[in-house]
C-alpha cells in the first residue's frame, strides 16, 4: 500500500471575507449554503466584498480537498486528484498542495481555462456562507484519475460536492468501481446539504450499492432521510453505508462502526468559523482509522481537531498544530 487516502474532489482557491448579515440581505444570497455562480458574478461580487470588507485569507480548498491535507499534516500518505487550470491560481493551489505533502495528478501539462474560486463569506455567528464559480473543477474527468495510485490506498475517499457536474460525477463513480475492483474501501461525503436537497438522485448514483465510510452532517442524514426525526436518518444511512460518522455542531458527533452507536463529545470552544470543520472531521476520523485506531478513538481526535479548526479564522489548521491534538488518541 503507497497511500492511505485516495481523494477525489474539487479544486478550488477560497478567498474568505468576514461579514454582517446585512449583507446577505444587500444581496439576496442565502445565508448558510453553498451557491454555484457564474464567472461574471464572481467578479463582481468579489469586487463588492473586497470593497466593503477586505480579503481575510487565500488557500487552496475545495471539500475533499481540505480533508487530505487535514489527514496529511497528522501524517497519513495522501493522493488526490482534481483540475486545475495552468494560470496564476493553479499554480498557487499546485504548490499548496505539495507544501502540504499531498501527491497530485497535477503537473506542468495543465489546460488552459480558469481555476475555480470559492468566496466564502464568514458571518459574526461563525456560519459559512459560500458562492462557488468552479470554473475548470467541472471538467475534472476520468482521464485525471491515477488509477496505480488509488490500486495502492487504503481508502479512496469521495466529495460529494462532484455531483453537480456530469463528468465530475462520472469521475467519482469511476473512482468507487475501481477501488472495489482492487478492494479499495470507499469514503464519501455529502459535502453540503444542498447537494442532499438538490440533487438526490446524482447523489444515489455515486453511492451506488453503498459504502464502507459516510461523513455528514446531521441536516444531510435527516434530509437524505426525508426525516426531520435523527433516529430515522441513522437507520436510513445505515442501508448506504456500513459505517459512519453524523456531526451534530456543539453536540458533537455519533460514529456508527458497523455494531456500535458511538456518542462522540463535543468540545467546548468559541467558534468564529465554520468553514472546513466538517472536512477536517472527515480528514482526522480517517487519519485515525487508518492508524489502527477505533471509531472511539477516531471521534475524539476528529471532534478535537474541527472544534480547533472553527475556533479560529480559515478551514484548516497550520501543520504544527496538528501533532498536539494526537494527545487524545
Amino acid at each position: 500500500m503507497s497511500y492511505h487516502i485516495y481523494g477525489i474532489g474539487n479544486a478550488l482557491v477560497d478567498k474568505e471575507f468576514e461579514v454582517d448579515d446585512a449583507f446577505f440581505a444587500d444581496t439576496g444570497i442565502e445565508k448558510g449554503m453553498m451557491t454555484l455562480i457564474e464567472e461574471d458574478q464572481l467578479a463582481s461580487m468579489l469586487e463588492t466584498l473586497t470593497n466593503r470588507y477586505g480579503l481575510k485569507k487565500r488557500a487552496c480548498g475545495g471539500s475533499a480537498a481540505n480533508t487530505v491535507i487535514g489527514a496529511s499534516h497528522f501524517g497519513a500518505k495522501t493522493f488526490y486528484t482534481c483540475n486545475v487550470a495552468n494560470d496564476e491560481a493553479g499554480d498557487f493551489y499546485m504548490a499548496d498542495m505539495k507544501a502540504a505533502g499531498v501527491d497530485t495528478n497535477l503537473g506542468d501539462d495543465r489546460d488552459t481555462g480558469v481555476t475555480g474560486k470559492c468566496l466564502v463569506m464568514v458571518t459574526p455567528d461563525a456560519e459559512r456562507t459560500m458562492n462557488t464559480y468552479l470554473g475548470i473543477t467541472s471538467e475534472l474527468h476520468s482521464d485525471h484519475i491515477n488509477a496505480d495510485a488509488l490500486a495502492k490506498s487504503e481508502y479512496a475517499y469521495i466529495e460529494g460536492y462532484l455531483v453537480t457536474s456530469e463528468p465530475s460525477r462520472a469521475a467519482a463513480i469511476q473512482v468507487r468501481e475501481l477501488a472495489r475492483k482492487h478492494n479499495v474501501k470507499v469514503a464519501m461525503t455529502f459535502s453540503d446539504p444542498a447537494m442532499v436537497q438538490f440533487f438526490k438522485d446524482g447523489i444515489n448514483e455515486m453511492i451506488g450499492d453503498g459504502v464502507d465510510l459516510l461523513f455528514c452532517n446531521e441536516q444531510e442524514a435527516k434530509l437524505f432521510a426525508d426525516s426531520d426525526d435523527l433516529d430515522t436518518a441513522i437507520e436510513a444511512i445505515k442501508r448506504i453505508a456500513k459505517t459512519f460518522a453524523i456531526t451534530l455542531g456543539a453536540e458533537g458527533a455519533l460514529a456508527w462502526d458497523g455494531q456500535t452507536l458511538n456518542k462522540i463529545a463535543p468540545n467546548e470552544v468559541t467558534a468564529l468559523d465554520s468553514n472546513g470543520a466538517g472536512d477536517m472531521f472527515a480528514g482526522a476520523f480517517l487519519y485515525a482509522i487508518t492508524q489502527g485506531h477505533d471509531f472511539p478513538a477516531a471521534g475524539r481526535l476528529a471532534s478535537l481537531a474541527s472544534a480547533t479548526v472553527v475556533s479560529q479564522f480559515g478551514p484548516r489548521l497550520e501543520a504544527e498544530q496538528h501533532e498536539p491534538l494526537k494527545s487524545v488518541l
